[in-house]
């Protein structure tokens, strides 16, 4: 190829996470124009936007609905485009909190026990304690997350959770340390260990800067970081992952892993948790957006390549 590679950077997009996306984006972009490709930005609104023309790969730096829920990956594959991260059916498992916990069912990873709720009318589940946690089923980055540590607390969390989607997760909430392990062409990061200040990793926290703080690699012993390894491994394969993902988890005291959620397009500050575990492994942010578009450059059709 006689050309510099032309990357597309798709940020922003339509939903509840735009800002993070946009910043995600714009650090990735930056980044690949000194990697030496050559980069152009689409903030991409359905049936509203157009690639430029030329367009090898498009790097996905977007979040939430119509970006990580696997509707513009399907649109993409429509126009014969690679793309960075997972496919449009591991992107729409890994969005929809409830065929994530299928899925790891089915596979014998651990996950915290959940039952799936979708009126506000919903009265407190029978054989159910306190404390739990309730999540919109399509949502990402906390939003939506509600904690409930009373029974007289249901009510209004359930209604607050339905704002975000039409259907709600309740989860049993686990005690213990929160742990994320980013996944990057078919192996394990170094874990991060996150520490809200606050005691809650909700969107606020997540970020405020300063609210929370990331150890990485996290001081868990060997053993137990082996397994937390493992699970996020057995998360991102059991949704059918390619490419990379960040999958949290849950450690309680007795060293148990319950896996959370996969997080198939992870944000992409340079303080964003996948970019940290990437410079825990000696990786910097740079060669890891490199690393990503070779990683989606390599699915492109024989003629390209050759192009």
């Amino acid at each position: 190829m006689n050309r510099p590679l032309h990357v597309t950077v798709m940020r922003g997009g339509p939903s509840a996470e735009r800002e993070v996306s946009l910043r995600s984006g714009a650090a990735v972009a930056q980044a690949l124009r000194e990697c030496g490709y050559r980069v152009s930005e689409v903030d991409p609104q359905p049936g509203r936007w157009r690639l430029p023309p030329e367009t090898d790969v498009v790097f996905l730096a977007l979040h939430g609905t119509y970006g990580e829920d696997g509707a513009i990956q399907r649109e993409l594959d429509e126009l014969g485009v690679v793309y960075t991260g997972c496919d449009a059916e591991a992107s729409r498992i890994g969005f929809d909190k409830l065929l994530t916990k299928q899925r790891l069912v089915a596979a014998g990873i651990p996950t915290p026990r959940f039952a799936l709720f979708d009126s506000a009318q919903a009265g407190w589940p029978p054989g159910w304690q306190p404390p739990v946690v309730l999540k919109p089923v399509c949502q990402g980055s906390s939003v939506g997350l509600q904690f409930v540590d009373r029974v007289a607390d249901w009510p209004r969390a359930l209604a607050e959770a339905l704002r975000h989607d039409t259907r709600v997760l309740l989860e049993e909430r686990v005690s213990g340390r929160e742990a994320t392990v980013a996944i990057l062409d078919g192996r394990p990061l170094p874990v991060v260990e996150v520490r809200p200040k606050t005691g809650v990793y909700d969107y606020q926290t997540k970020y405020t800067s300063g609210s929370t703080d990331y150890l990485c690699p996290a001081p868990f012993a060997p053993e137990l970081t082996a397994r937390i390894q493992d699970a996020g491994l057995g998360a991102f394969r059991a949704i059918g992952g390619r490419d990379y993902s960040r999958v949290d988890v849950m450690v309680d005291s007795s060293g148990a892993v319950y896996v959370l959620e996969v997080n198939t397009l992870p944000g992409m500050t340079e303080t964003s948790l996948l970019p940290k575990a990437a410079a825990a492994a000696g990786i910097s942010y740079t060669t890891l957006c490199h690393q990503m578009v070779q990683l989606a450059w390599r699915r492109a059709p024989r003629n390209r390549l050759n192009k």
